[in-house]
């Protein structure tokens, strides 16, 4: 086995929200339909893949010349709901953000800037004829963002070890839409009736107006995705992250700081953790 088809990794997160095939333009529709029930469908570790064999060709490929036709598939009370890739627009956002990530010469040597350039120049001219779009997917690199966990319930987590046969462990969450809604609204105002304007509440309002683009009945997922393969599965098992933050939030909302500041310091501490790990031999 290559050393691309074999590897888990970057240590990303991911939110993702999956739409009843009714939520699509009709062509696209049909596409998506005829995908879902034509097979083995691709997996997070396909799309990984997928990626650095492009980034391992010679010039390395930053985005794809052509949209992904793929998608992840789940289902919410019997109805058949898709996550399209939309690897090539990801790609373009993903960019627009190396720049704050990495020093000039660093990010010259990953991609260079006459691929930078193009890509730019591409998205462009795409977004000129697609103003309204936005990607099915966000992604985290090292850790999972707090504003992510107030949109589910301690019990909507789901902890799958890996398998003997060779199956990658799972850690996720997932929820109908309109509890993340309900959720992130209830948060939003719990936060700005208790502080000031900060980070987490900011980060809120963005996930709250991504969200408002997509169908009323889709489902919401937050998957740990790669940082699965960076911790220790007894780590995992003791992470109750978004019962922290639902005991945070509901501690200000009753004016209790103290029980407050317990929860985010056990959320601060165990992200922290996690983040170190990058600078890790």
């Amino acid at each position: 086995m290559s050393v691309v088809s074999s590897v888990r990794v970057p240590y990303a997160s991911y939110l993702r929200v999956y739409e009843p095939l009714a939520a699509f333009p009709e062509a696209e529709r049909a596409h998506w339909t005829r995908y879902a029930s034509g097979g083995r469908i691709p997996t997070a570790q396909d799309e990984l893949r997928r990626s650095l064999a492009d980034l391992a060709a010679t010039p390395p490929v930053g985005v794809p010349a052509h949209e992904s036709g793929d998608a992840f598939v789940a289902e919410l009370d019997g109805v058949v709901c898709v996550c399209p890739w939309r690897t090539r627009l990801r790609g373009w956002l993903a960019l627009d953000a190396l720049a704050e990530m990495f020093p000039g010469p660093v990010l010259d040597a990953v991609l260079p800037p006459v691929v930078r350039g193009q890509a730019v120049a591409d998205h462009e001219r795409w977004s000129a004829r697609n103003p309204d779009a936005r990607p099915w997917i966000r992604t985290s690199v090292w850790q999972v963002p707090v504003r992510w966990f107030v949109l589910f319930a301690d019990e909507e987590r789901e902890y799958r070890e890996a398998g003997e046969d060779g199956e990658p462990a799972v850690m996720r969450y997932r929820t109908p839409m309109v509890q993340a809604r309900r959720r992130l609204a209830r948060g939003l105002r719990t936060l700005r009736e208790s502080m000031d304007e900060g980070p987490l509440t900011e980060g809120l309002v963005d996930v709250g107006r991504w969200l408002e683009e997509f169908h009323p009945r889709a489902l919401v997922e937050l998957d740990y995705g790669g940082l699965v393969h960076a911790l220790p599965a007894e780590q995992l098992l003791a992470d109750r992250s978004a019962a922290d933050v639902a005991e945070g939030i509901a501690a200000l909302g009753a004016g209790d700081a103290e029980l407050a500041g317990e929860a985010y310091t056990r959320l601060a501490e165990r992200w922290r953790a996690v983040r170190d790990r990058q600078f890790a031999n």
